[in-house]
């Protein structure tokens, strides 16, 4: 039996399977089996999570709405219910911090742990992600999380992903660049879409032809991300899992001079909130998984929007777009004296996210 106390690091990467969808079909057993879109139903609205019943239609996060009901015309589309979402969240991470110390949540529905110092309680690592996944189970009254453990956060989070739904990969270290060579190039931690182009354009299309590029080669066209991906490529990831970070909001709003009516005059107030929040996260170098709009009316009555993205953003142009998107779901009749932008969730350049070239350093 593979045993993970000899290995030095033993990581763990745990993603809950189409986390928003999943409650709903938990809280609601009707909708069981059936193509589930989480969101708004407006024509700008996006898609938050997709049930696994819909993402065989193509379906994925962050899509358009109004596309996906294309794909899917029989999808059933549920509001966001943020609270409840949270509410098993927390009853997800409490479950892990009683496996580690260390406990690193990177959005609500994932996280990495640092098993290390607890790695002689379990007979394997087979045995730790089994156990993991029945107590996930049991707490959250029937939700299954995808597990990957291997001894590298790049690794372990690329093995959580690799049999999904409800799927359990370990990854020992010496398997490791094995395990990722055949993997396409998208699977880089920070490769998005156009650095996934500039890799192609090199003849780079697996992590073996990263692996087996020359450096040189790789730091000329990427600069240090070329070295960045190289390093990964080797399983070279000597990341701690972080404990240690606060998880905030980062956010601005105007109390106008005048109220405004309509969905344009409150686009035109975001463009420069937006602008604001991007230099302030740039500044501080972070970014979020989760954007919120909050409107107050001239009755003083508060309301807000908000979204869960499958990537984080920082930059005017994506919360800009974004935000819009949540637009369509206000009612928007009545004269506004406040708009305000949020960005939540935050994580920083440490942690796992999707950049675009050309780089730029936070």
């Amino acid at each position: 039996m593979l045993r993970a106390m000899s290995w030095d690091r033993v990581i763990l990467h745990a993603d809950m399977d189409a986390f928003f969808a999943a409650v709903e079909q938990l809280d609601f057993p009707e909708l069981r089996g059936k193509p589930i879109l989480i969101g708004g139903s407006g024509p700008r609205s996006v898609v938050a999570t997709a049930s696994y019943e819909a993402r065989k239609y193509g379906v994925g996060s962050a899509m358009s709405m109004a596309v996906a009901r294309r794909r899917v015309p029989n999808a059933i589309i549920r509001p966001h219910r943020f609270e409840r979402y949270t509410e098993i969240s927390q009853a997800v991470m409490a479950v892990f911090r009683t496996y580690a110390e260390r406990v690193q949540p990177i959005s609500i529905d994932e996280a990495f742990l640092d098993m290390s110092p607890a790695k002689a309680r379990f007979d394997s690592p087979w045995t730790l992600g089994r156990a993991l996944k029945r107590d996930v189970f049991e707490a959250t009254g029937g939700l299954h999380v995808s597990v990957g453990v291997s001894n590298t956060k790049f690794v372990a989070k690329v093995a959580s992903d690799y049999d999904k739904p409800d799927g359990l990969t370990v990854v020992p270290p010496d398997q490791a660049v094995a395990f990722l060579a055949p993997q396409p190039v998208k699977r880089l931690w920070g490769a998005g879409p156009k650095t996934v182009e500039r890799l192609h354009a090199l003849g780079l299309r697996t992590i073996a032809d990263v692996a087996a590029c020359d450096l040189g080669v790789l730091t000329a066209a990427l600069g240090s991300a070329g070295h960045h991906f190289w390093r990964l490529a080797h399983n070279e990831d000597d990341r701690p899992v972080d404990d240690t970070r606060v998880r905030k909001s980062l956010g601005a709003e105007r109390t106008l001079t005048d109220d405004i009516l309509g969905a344009d005059a409150v686009r035109a107030r975001l463009v420069p909130i937006a602008e604001e929040v991007a230099r302030r996260a740039e500044a501080k170098g972070i970014r979020g998984y989760g954007l919120r709009v909050k409107l107050k009316t001239a009755a003083f009555q508060i309301m807000t929007r908000q979204v869960h993205l499958p990537h984080p953003v920082w930059q005017a142009e994506d919360l800009l777009r974004h935000a819009e998107g949540l637009l369509a779901e206000f009612d928007l009749n009545a004269p506004l004296r406040l708009v305000g932008l949020t960005l939540y969730d935050l994580v920083d350049p440490d942690d796992p996210v999707q950049l675009e070239l050309p780089f730029s350093t936070p």
